[in-house]
């Protein structure tokens, strides 16, 4: 199904929109700065691969994309909904 190209710019838009919200989402800051900070010390280590360093930085970079996605997912998740919502005509206010 394609859309049409107004709705692809409406969704593109929005996209970019949480996307760039998301960017400065206090929670995902604090988790990119720890796993920036486990990622400093990861280059430490000679066996890179074989140190716990590594293995915190792994474990706070999955966080990190975790907490990212779950965001992106939410809100598109919300978005959907209102989008239903609004084509449906249904009164979400329960007035």
């Amino acid at each position: 199904m394609d859309f049409p190209p107004w709705l692809q710019q409406a969704i593109q838009a929005r996209l970019d929109e949480v996307s760039a919200r998301i960017e400065h989402d206090p929670e995902l800051s604090r988790v990119r700065e720890e796993k920036d900070e486990a990622f400093q010390v990861l280059f430490a280590g000679k066996d890179i691969e074989q140190t716990p360093e590594y293995a915190e930085w792994e474990s706070r970079f999955i966080v990190s994309r975790g907490v990212e996605n779950e965001r992106l997912y939410m809100q598109g998740l919300r978005d959907g909904i209102q989008l239903t919502v609004s084509l449906l005509g249904v009164d979400a206010g329960g007035d």
